[in-house]
């Protein structure tokens, strides 16, 4: 056969091998080797089980895309089959008031060399941001102290900024590497929405203003590119799309039809000229998600006409030119009513392209966009507070001090969740459970809110040497 095949023929037959498969071709000869080490064998690998590698500007570590694979792939096989104890876990203190929002600025799922590390940024209502080094157990910088309460923040870990917004309104970009301010910019009141888009075309900030209007600015030097007005007196929340090729904006519990913009027809605006965008033909919106395998996916909660039943509808989104400008087009692919005996979700996420996370009151439910469900939990004692979810993974935090752990099992049609463990908190004493929890590949951290006005960051650190 080696005679026969020449290397692009090899190749090619390679290419429909899985991983398992490769390494055992390499124990064949020289030339097989050499082969089953080709970089794109083991680039597509990764490309077929992770969709964050996907992303244009993902840029790896000193380690092949071999090494990334077979590290990344230990790494989830030990957190899934792994215990509470094999974590370490730390006490974050520093903030003098209440942590409102946190986000990470590094970007660890990139990378298995043995130069990763987790780090976190936080706002509070004390008036700074503070960034915190997870696997040393240390604060790495402090922002001066702003005379109003920091609400929210977004990271843009690609360009390792971090842009914050205080009750008032005003916007300022930090350098997350050692907390300088790089520019500012004053919206008219306060803010009820950020959101950070990253584009081929630059990174861009969506900022949501209680006014109803949504800016759009430039990253980092907070240029305004447009204003539009989409709910005039009512504030609007914003979420784009995996690609930041769609915006959506919703008021809740409005009889105001969300919107859907093309975020394109938002980088240049001339006078009297509108964005492109589109309503949705619904209405009393409460929660929406965007599909994360797929580009342009929507799954909206809402209203049934009569404004008795809670629905959850699915639309694909599309454009085509017409004359000068992008025309929206919207599909409804699916549709379903949730369960009477179901309290009213808080939380929804959407995983791959064909289910979506519930959380209601203490309990999470999968169902498929077509109203199957899948299975549920009821683990926490307390209500879910936050859920954070990715390929792997599914986290949930609540007010019983526990951080719940999910592993995802995709072996049948639909995925479905395993629960594997638990990461308890702090003493009910002193604290009244965890509001927040984020994750990357190596870390998880819960804002744990204590009984006196204040929160602290409790980390838990999950080291894997690889091979």
């Amino acid at each position: 056969m080696e005679q026969q095949l020449g290397l692009h023929e090899l190749l090619h037959v390679f290419s429909f091998l899985e991983a398992r498969d490769l390494l055992c071709a390499a124990q064949v000869d020289k030339v097989w080797n050499e082969a089953s080490r080709t970089k794109e064998l083991w680039r597509q690998l990764c490309l077929r089980r992770w969709s964050s590698c996907k992303a244009s500007q993902m840029t790896l570590g000193t380690q092949t895309w071999k090494q990334y694979y077979l590290c990344r792939s230990e790494l989830e096989f030990r957190m899934a089959s792994g215990r509470p104890e094999d974590f370490t876990c730390r006490a974050l203190a520093g903030h003098k008031g209440e942590i409102d929002d946190l986000a990470y600025i590094s970007t660890n799922e990139y990378r298995f060399d043995g130069r990763e590390k987790s780090v976190v940024c936080t706002v509070s209502s004390d008036g700074t941001v503070r960034a915190w080094d997870l696997h040393e157990g240390m604060e790495l910088w402090s922002s001066p102290v702003q005379s109003a309460a920091l609400v929210n923040l977004v990271t843009y870990p690609r360009l390792q900024l971090v842009v914050t917004v205080d009750e008032r309104g005003l916007i300022k970009v930090w350098e997350a590497e050692n907390g300088c301010e790089q520019a500012a910019f004053l919206l008219p009141m306060y803010s009820s929405a950020l959101e950070a888009c990253d584009i081929p075309e630059g990174p861009l900030l969506l900022a949501a203003c209680a006014e109803g209007a949504v800016y759009t600015l430039t990253v980092p030097w907070l240029q305004l590119l447009s204003r539009v007005n989409v709910f005039p007196g009512n504030p609007a929340s914003l979420l784009c799309s995996p690609d930041g090729q769609w915006v959506f904006a919703s008021t809740q519990n409005s009889d105001l039809s969300p919107e859907v913009f093309y975020t394109q027809s938002l980088l240049r605006q001339s006078e009297g000229e509108t964005p492109a965008s589109t309503a949705l033909p619904i209405w009393l919106t409460s929660r929406a998600c965007w599909a994360p395998d797929e580009a342009a996916r929507l799954t909206v909660m809402h209203r049934n006409d009569n404004g008795m039943q809670l629905v959850i509808t699915t639309y694909e989104l599309g454009t085509r030119q017409c004359r000068d400008r992008a025309e929206i087009l919207v599909q409804q692919i699916a549709s379903f009513l949730l369960p009477d005996t179901m309290m009213p979700p808080h939380l929804m996420k959407g995983h791959g392209s064909q289910v979506i996370l519930l959380v209601s009151g203490s309990e999470l439910v999968l169902f498929t966009i077509h109203g199957l469900q899948l299975v549920a939990f009821q683990d926490h004692q307390r209500p879910i507070t936050a859920m954070w979810v990715d390929q792997t993974r599914v986290i949930t935090s609540s007010f019983d001090l526990s951080l719940r752990v999910y592993m995802w099992n995709k072996e049948n049609k639909f995925p479905v969740l395993k629960s594997c463990y638990h990461l308890l908190g702090g003493s009910h004493r002193w604290a009244s459970g965890f509001t927040h929890v984020e994750s990357d590949s190596m870390s998880i951290v819960g804002v744990e809110a204590r009984n006196i006005g204040t929160s602290i960051l409790r980390s838990y650190y999950f080291q894997v040497q690889c091979g």
